[in-house]
């Protein structure tokens, strides 16, 4: 025999070792690997893990193979790879009723098991014995997978086999909204079995996605039924969401090393080579020690400190095992190959030599890589002392096979048997390398030859639907239906893609099917969901948004294809609307906001654009692969001729008013506005409860009806609730008719009903406005019969009129009262009056009855519960509800019909708040999705504080009253509604022009004076001194930015944190009554989610925005003393809110020093009234929670800044602090 060369003896020495610490405990019967001699389970991840170096292995044979000998060795290496895989296929396809199960439920007892037995696969613990469900392991499964079956080997052998595989890809594509028990099995690090949203989950969903997409299981022999299907948009939502959590692991682990196996070998799956950069940084510095990594902070697992005897920590035992925890050798294995991939030589061996001295040699020489290294018990005290300086012992199992498999891959990499290529062969390694620009095409399409021919008047040359042939151009949903056929099978009996989303990224594709293409239009273009889509505006700036989407997430072979269809419903009076035209006039131009596009023909762009084979739509389970499924084909049949056909709408006549129901008409005015429930008025925004209300109602502000009927000139159209009178808005009868309602078209001859409605409001007193029941006052239609009420309502041409006679109508005969009207036959019931209504106002445009009749008929915004998720999946809980009574947190995704409910609870009848919640909270996912730095900082979004804040901005930019400004905000199109709210976001200031109709649009300002982060008031609506309205508009802008701040809950950077380390060196802060107490600190890490959510959950305590940042200040003034070390320790228990008040009064005390301007107002010399005043809990400047109006709209820096008067009450307050002697005091 021929003498082997060096490497062959080389090899053969790593097979010899292979094959005793690995192969060797492979079961004969499944393939599988028992965890240990005495445990006979198997895990999913630690059975991948373990046969990767028996794959790379084959692989270093395969290349020097030139005897027999070696190819034998390779195909027997390969094989075991192969039984392996099997193995755990047919112990995951025994339980595939549970990954049925588990697309509908996505509940922890219906995921597939972690674990199985080694001797038979079948399960060992039952469902809800073990924390099961583990995205991660799934999807490493499947990553693999790919790989293998990428490198040549035959794993999967049959097409049931991959039906049930493209069911695993749905078992996983939601990954980023699943919270599961992650890579250490344990969810919540207290290991009281609550799952949580792992980062090492999403990020491992994510690359099995990507790797699965478009893979031929069968390799190159297979045909068009063996490639599995994934949509892009799945993928790119984890990768979205993993990019918002890194480098955070989840809630209660604020990092943990699993990241590794994320940004490295073998997911791969971060694209932004800054954020591997810092992820891998933070391990590094937080987590490694001599003897590997730790975990994650405070992993009790297998300390001196852990009872062995429960499997649960108590909270505040957690804190013992900071700076013990084990160290685990085997991540600096998955450095080795992190570094091996970068070829960084140098980081490589630094490493191995590292990892050469924690290794154990067995007797017979092999080098060993432990499970993990622990303190001994009688060190533990040293080490606490001083953390890493005491020798550890090996714990747990030796060999730890997972990371001995890593190392031997690592080994071979080094010796260079193996290239890197080869280990992934999918190149998934290069996804962090820049990409070239994407071009986006973009086609529009003419629903008929009308509008091809009023677009070519305005020179933009485009082909009608018809003239698009033999492509197809079929709505969105028309694909996500197509989609559910994707993955049935009999006989398994699984049944397809549940999800019925397709988002942008699949519907720019164009699709093949036999001999036909089609084209989709994208889903926010579908007419038939929610109101939104008909503001032609919002469309536009949606589908800018999209494009910009695609030019930074688009990576598929050719171009991202954006397919609009022009329709009629689009035309605005028989004109094809401005905004679109301007448009398509950029996209003409090759460039809109930054990002080229190219506007075109569909049979242009079909050589340049990806096209994906819907091949899986043949019967194949019945034979005819090439025939198309029967229920298919029927449905594309009708589909064909139903999908861009308009629908007609009620009509209801129209006649000449006949005066008898004029009376009667009046008397239905407002109805609608009696459901509102906005408070802007208020000082402390909407956080009156019911009791002064009332008593503030029945004021004697409130003209007798008489007089006013008289005293015209003083009737403002927007004084209509009590708490204005005429006394608080002087405006004119003359300005009425310019404004004019500034909502609705009103006939200048009606202004009578304003007088109408104003009596109308003035009889309906007794019920307080904010708190509506259900029995509105009968009294009015006592007299009016429903068949007249019907007559007036066929005879009103006013939408706004029959939105008032319709809301009478649902409160008292409810919404299926059938109306006696026949409409072909058919009995027309009060809903379909609703919805002709609800149509119309859509298309005249009138936003508030369209928010209002949408509410009663339960509209929903179809995606809502996907925003939701968007706004949760990225750490943000949202709340909705007027603060502070009946406001709700959503903490975790629920389903719409939920949703809808608890929106509905949250604001009782008023149905245009509980519409434009739903509205705001798919403005704020949108805005999360393209900037997501507009929500820096902030934790919770309140939806309902928002609101307030967005109709007291209106009130404040407009002048007017409170009452106006709710309705003008409730009349905002949803275009200017989403700009309004970014403005808010953002805080950039904006000013208000009116339009034609009435409807109100948002400008930016640009403020030569303030930079873009600070704002500008417009003077003070609240303050009720006249001096103060006048001054100049820098009056108010400091005063205005802590309330935006208050209401978005905004915080400095790192606050949370820094509040920590307050808390640790005193016994507790309170706040508003709660107290956060310094156990906090021994349950919680100082950058955990959960510390943060309880130091916001007090915060939100307190009911002025503009008040809660002034404790904010007080408390970052404090977290300045602790980081300076001024004192020890910081005493008991600290009132935040004394600080506050201390401050204030030293701040009234300096300015009747200066004479400043707060002596017109609370450094007033108080005589007797003036006391009284202030005990009545009036401020004369307005200030919220007793605190002078002028100390809110100081800026925090200079010698009277609030953080000046916040650091001498801390040194006045506080008794720890030295009252003598020099003492540096310095505030940045």
């Amino acid at each position: 025999m021929r003498s082997r060369s060096n490497s062959g003896v080389r090899l053969d020495y790593y097979q010899r070792i292979v094959h005793r610490l690995i192969l060797a405990h492979q079961e004969p019967v499944t393939g599988l690997f028992p965890a240990s001699n005495v445990n006979s389970h198997a895990w999913i991840r630690d059975n991948v893990y373990c046969i990767l170096a028996v794959w790379g292995l084959s692989m270093a044979y395969k290349k020097i193979a030139d005897q027999d000998e070696d190819r034998a060795k390779c195909y027997e290496l390969e094989q075991s790879c192969v039984k392996l895989m099997r193995g755990l296929l047919m112990a995951m396809m025994n339980q595939k009723d549970k990954v049925e199960k588990f697309k509908m439920t996505q509940s922890p007892y219906d995921s597939l098991h972690a674990k199985y037995s080694s001797k038979n696969g079948l399960p060992v613990v039952g469902d809800n014995e073990w924390g099961h469900l583990q995205i991660d392991a799934v999807s490493l499964y499947l990553l693999i997978l790919a790989q293998m079956t990428a490198s040549g080997l035959q794993i999967v052998f049959s097409l049931d086999e991959v039906s049930f595989i493209q069911n695993l890809v749905f078992y996983i594509e939601s990954a980023y909204s699943i919270p599961d028990y992650g890579i250490w099995e344990r969810g919540d690090k207290t290991n009281h079995g609550e799952p949580e949203l792992n980062a090492s989950s999403i990020g491992m969903a994510k690359a099995a996605l990507e790797a699965m997409n478009e893979l031929d299981l069968f390799g190159a022999r297979g045909g068009p039924a063996s490639v599995i299907h994934v949509l892009a948009d799945e993928a790119h939502k984890c990768q979205a969401v993993l990019q918002s959590m890194l480098p955070r692991e989840s809630n209660s682990k604020e990092l943990d090393s699993g990241l590794l196996c994320v940004i490295g070998f073998p997911a791969f799956a971060v694209d932004d080579a800054q954020l591997i950069h810092n992820t891998k940084d933070a391990i590094l510095s937080r987590l490694q020690g001599k003897y590997g990594c730790k975990r994650f902070l405070r992993d009790g697992y297998r300390t001196p400190k852990e009872d062995p005897s429960r499997l649960y920590y108590e909270r505040w035992e957690l804190r013992m095992f900071e700076n013990i925890e084990c160290e685990w050798p085997l991540f600096y294995c998955y450095l080795i190959l992190f570094h091996a991939f970068q070829n960084d030589k140098r980081s490589v061996e630094e490493y191995a030599s590292r990892l050469e001295k924690i290794m154990v040699r067995s007797e017979d020489g092999i080098l060993l890589i432990p499970e993990s290294y622990a303190v001994p018990q009688d060190l533990v005290g040293f080490e606490y002392q001083k953390p890493g300086s005491q020798l550890r012992e090996v714990v747990g199992r030796c060999p730890f096979l997972w990371g001995q498999s890593l190392f031997i891959l690592g080994r071979l990499l080094q010796e260079g048997f193996l290239a890197v290529g080869e280990l992934d062969p999918l190149n998934r390694r290069l996804g962090a390398q820049k990409k070239p620009d994407v071009v986006v095409q973009v086609v529009i399409i003419a629903e008929d030859n009308e509008i091809r021919d009023k677009l070519a008047e305005h020179d933009l040359h485009v082909q009608t639907i018809a003239e698009v042939a033999p492509i197809e151009v079929q709505p969105a949903r028309v694909l996500s239906h197509l989609y559910t056929y994707l993955g049935r099978n009999r006989k398994l009996g699984l049944s397809g893609r549940k999800s019925r989303d397709v988002g942008i990224l699949s519907t720019s594709k164009l699709y093949s099917l036999k001999d036909r293409i089609f084209a989709f239009t994208p889903q926010f273009a579908d007419l038939s969901r929610f109101y939104i889509a008909s503001d032609n505006e919002l469309m536009i700036d949606i589908l800018k948004g999209e494009i910009n989407f695609l030019k930074s997430a688009w990576d598929l072979l050719g171009r991202p294809l954006v397919t609009l269809v022009l329709k009629r419903i689009h035309l605005d009076q028989d004109k094809i609307p401005l905004a679109m035209i301007q448009t398509m006039r950029k996209l003409k131009s090759g460039y809109i906001n930054g990002t080229r596009v190219m506007l075109g023909s569909l049979k242009d762009f079909l050589n340049t654009s990806a096209i994906t084979d819907l091949s899986f739509l043949g019967s194949t389970e019945d034979g005819y692969p090439d025939r198309l499924h029967p229920d298919v084909q029927t449905y594309l049949d009708e589909h064909l001729l139903r999908s861009f056909s308009n629908r007609s709408t009620m009509n209801l006549r129209g006649g000449q008013l006949r005066p008898r129901t004029l009376r009667r008409r009046m008397s239905c005015k407002g109805a609608i506005k009696k459901t509102r429930s906005i408070n802007v008025d208020s000082d402390n925004l909407g956080m009156e409860g019911p009791s002064p209300l009332t008593e503030r109602r029945l004021s004697s502000i409130v003209p007798p009806p008489w007089l006013q009927a008289n005293k015209q000139s003083h009737v403002s159209v927007f004084a209509t609730t009590p708490e204005e009178g005429p006394a608080s808005s002087p405006l004119h009868l003359g300005n009425e008719l310019s404004i004019r309602e500034n909502i609705y078209p009103v006939d200048p001859h009606q202004s009578r009903s304003a007088i109408d409605r104003r009596s109308e409001f003035v009889r309906q007193q007794e019920m307080p406005k904010i708190l509506i029941q259900r029995h509105r006052a009968e009294t009015n239609f006592a007299d009016t019969e429903v068949e007249e009420l019907i007559a007036m309502l066929r005879e009103t041409e006013n939408l706004e009129e029959q939105g008032d006679i319709l809301q009478y109508l649902v409160d008292t005969q409810g919404l299926d009262f059938n109306t006696g009207m026949l409409e072909e036959g058919r009995v027309v019931t009060v809903r379909d009056l609703l919805k002709g209504l609800y149509e119309k106002a859509c298309q005249q445009k009138l936003w508030g009855l369209v928010r209002h009749t949408a509410g009663m008929l339960g509209k929903r915004v179809e995606d809502l519960a996907k925003a939701v998720t968007d706004l949760l999946v990225r750490q943000k809980q949202v709340t909705v509800g007027m603060p502070p009574n009946n406001e709700h947190t959503i903490t975790a995704p629920l389903p719409e019909v939920e949703l809808r409910q608890l929106i509905h609870d949250a604001y009782g009848d008023d149905e245009s708040t509980a519409m434009l919640t739903q509205e705001l909270m798919v403005y704020l996912a949108m805005f999360i999705r393209t900037e997501p730095q507009l929500f820096h900082e902030m934790l919770r979004l309140r939806v309902g504080l928002i609101i307030q804040v967005m109709a007291k901005e209106l009130s404040r930019t407009l002048n007017c009253d409170g009452e106006a400004a709710s309705e003008h905000l409730l009349n905002l199109s949803p275009f200017e509604m989403k700009n309004l709210l970014y403005h808010i976001l953002s805080g950039k200031e904006f000013a208000v022009s009116s339009v034609a109709r009435g409807n109100l649009s948002i400008v930016s300002c640009k403020s030569s004076r303030v930079s873009k982060k600070s704002q500008i008031g417009l003077g003070d609506p609240e303050g009720e001194d006249a001096l103060i309205a006048t001054i100049d508009d820098r009056q108010g802008q400091w005063l205005r930015r802590r309330r935006l701040d208050g209401a978005l809950n905004r915080v400095p950077r790192d606050f949370y944190s820094r509040v920590w380390t307050v808390l640790e060196k005193c016994q507790g802060l309170a706040i508003e009554g709660r107290v956060l107490q310094q156990s906090l600190t021994q349950e919680m890490t100082p950058g955990e989610l959960k510390f943060a959510l309880e130091v916001e959950t007090a915060l939100n305590q307190i009911p002025q925005p503009e008040y809660r940042q002034l404790v904010v200040e007080a408390l970052m003034v404090l977290t300045l003393v602790t980081e300076h070390n001024m004192v020890p320790t910081l005493g008991g228990i600290i009132y935040v809110e004394h600080l506050v008040h201390k401050a204030n009064q030293l701040f009234l005390e300096d300015q009747r020093k200066v004479q400043g301007d707060a002596t017109l107002c609370c450094a007033k010399i108080k005589d007797g009234k003036e006391q009284q005043q202030a005990a009545s809990g009036m401020l004369l400047c307005g200030g919220a929670a007793y605190i002078c109006q002028h100390l809110y709209d100081s800026a925090p820096s200079g010698s009277y800044g609030t953080m000046t008067y916040m650091s001498r009450a801390v040194a006045l307050v506080l008794d720890c602090v030295p009252k003598h002697g020099e003492m540096e005091c310095a505030i940045s």
